[in-house]
């Protein structure tokens, strides 16, 4: 399927308003937040949902995977599809796809419709996210004037997971569950008028939608992901993980080959030949990978075993928000005077202490005495990380693989997220496995008869021997974080090579401003 050649002929539209970048980038940042903390919002009104649409607890996992799965996967086609059609076009179909399905999902009287809806959120923020990415070199002039609007739009894209806790909290105590897909809809319909204003379009460039790599690449990650989440409720050996698994390699496989084969890739292959982008590929798939399981289980850490309401809860997340903010900006303002290789380092480095320091929390910890330093470490360390990953991916690139390139950004982050997140859940479900045999015989040797015959009556183990498994496999699971932690430093020390001037000044992917 082949756009037309005469696109490349029109020229970009300018925004009917003139050059604001002020407004432009808040428009392009609030769709990037507005992606990103749909992903943690819903988490604090889980039990509410479960109660209201009488989901399962295992079916209740899918209300966050039938998003991550299909935004992870049809990132790709996304960005290509903004560099054939037009980034400011296509920005705005993938706008109005999320707020439309946002709205579905708020009404929603089952749990089958509101899944249905929440892959519809995916397919709609697989649109627009990497167009939102790539306009941010349409609408501003390489150097600094980009590199802030990159800190910005990285400040938002960090600290989106913990403002999402934040707001699913409020909006799940103050009014219902439903308002946390509800509060897309005026946001997104205010965006999407906002944008032909504010917004110049970008350059249409005529060529192939590559539909066999699009299925190819989206199948075989969504086939990936489920093979880990499976293996969290199942286990590794199941038949249906096995399949889940070598369906992912058949599928992936030929979808390396056709990227090989075809004129127009929907990923041109040659983008990993360059070691400092494919190293950054690499870093941000291991962050991330350490980045949603941070949130998830230090979430489950300050409700089941701090106590704290879903609104305390999100309020618990604000240092970091506060942490990836400014450490994003710093890092913005810098690139020039030292280029990105100090930053990825450095906040390699912090994360990986972060994650260190968390492993040490036990059923005693406090919320200052044992959360709220690794928080703000691994807080310091993303938003070092975001702004120059962001920098060293797009530089050199054509103008016709801008999208390609920030999409496969965008992919990493969220694929290595659900693969991370679903590798440690498995290591959490296994660890808390062997400490709760270990807890129900120390708990057994001292009940007395009555406690013995009720714990036999609801398999619920009481405090603090509960307390005790959740810790442990809280803890196991940030063990096996480090090793995805380690890896970001190892690709940011060792693979990574970054000259300061190259990498501030030379990081147009269109060889200049708009």
């Amino acid at each position: 399927m082949a756009t037309s050649r005469s696109l490349a002929l029109a020229p970009p539209a300018s925004a009917r308003r003139g050059q604001h970048p002020g407004i432009a980038l808040t428009v392009i940042a609030a769709t990037q937040l507005m992606v990103v903390l749909d992903i943690t919002i819903v988490n604090i009104a889980l039990p509410h949902i479960q109660q209201a649409l009488s989901f399962s607890t295992t079916n209740l996992s899918w209300v966050i995977n039938a998003y991550t799965l299909t935004f992870g996967g049809l990132l790709l086609l996304g960005g290509r599809a903004g560099d054939i059609l037009g980034r400011r076009r296509v920005f705005i179909v993938g706008v109005l796809v999320f707020s439309f399905a946002s709205l579905l999902g708020g009404v929603a009287q089952s749990s089958s419709w509101l899944l249905a809806a929440r892959a519809l959120q995916g397919v709609g923020g697989a649109i627009a996210s990497p167009t939102a990415l790539a306009l941010i070199a349409t609408n501003f002039k390489e150097g600094p004037e980009r590199n802030r609007a990159f800190g910005v739009y990285s400040a938002v894209a960090g600290a989106g997971g913990a403002v999402g806790l934040l707001l699913g909290g409020m909006l799940t105590s103050w009014l219902s569950w439903r308002w946390v897909l509800f509060v897309n809809v005026p946001i997104g319909i205010a965006i999407a008028l906002l944008a032909p204003l504010y917004i110049n379009e970008s350059e249409r460039h005529p060529g192939r939608f590559d539909l066999p790599g699009a299925f190819t690449a989206t199948a075989g990650m969504v086939s990936l992901v489920y093979g880990f989440i499976r293996a969290s409720d199942h286990g590794w050996t199941d038949a249906v993980t096995l399949t889940s698994f070598a369906l992912a390699v058949v599928l992936l496989s030929a979808f390396v080959v056709n990227e090989r084969r075809v004129p127009q890739p929907i990923t041109p292959l040659h983008l990993l030949r360059d070691r400092n982008r494919s190293g950054a590929y690499g870093l941000m798939l291991c962050v991330a990978a350490t980045m949603f399981s941070i949130f998830f289980f230090i979430t489950l850490f300050v409700q089941e075993i701090l106590g704290f309401s879903p609104l305390r809860a999100g309020f618990a997340f604000l240092p970091i928000s506060v942490a990836i903010v400014g450490a994003a900006q710093f890092a913005a303002r810098n690139q020039i005077r030292w280029g990105p290789k100090p930053f990825l380092v450095a906040g390699s480095a912090l994360v990986l202490s972060g994650v260190f320091w968390a492993t040490r929390i036990d059923i005693h910890s406090t919320y200052v005495g044992g959360i709220l330093g690794p928080t703000l470490l691994f807080g310091f360390g993303m938003g070092s990380i975001f702004v120059p990953v962001m920098l060293t991916v797009v530089s050199h690139v054509a103008p016709h693989e801008t999208g390609a390139a920030t999409g496969s950004l965008n992919a990493m982050q969220q694929v290595g997220g659900s693969l991370g997140l679903s590798i440690l859940v498995t290591v959490y479900g296994t660890a808390s496995r062997n400490e709760a045999r270990q807890q129900v015989g120390a708990f057994l040797r001292q009940a007395t008869p009555q406690q013995a015959l009720r714990f036999r009556a609801t398999g619920t183990l009481p405090a603090p021997y509960s307390s005790n498994v959740l810790v442990h496999g809280i803890t196991s699971a940030f063990q096996m974080g480090l090793v995805f932690a380690a890896l970001a430093v190892v690709i940011a020390v060792f693979v990574i090579k970054v000259r300061p001037a190259p990498a501030a000044s030379d990081v147009s992917p269109s060889g200049g401003g708009t």
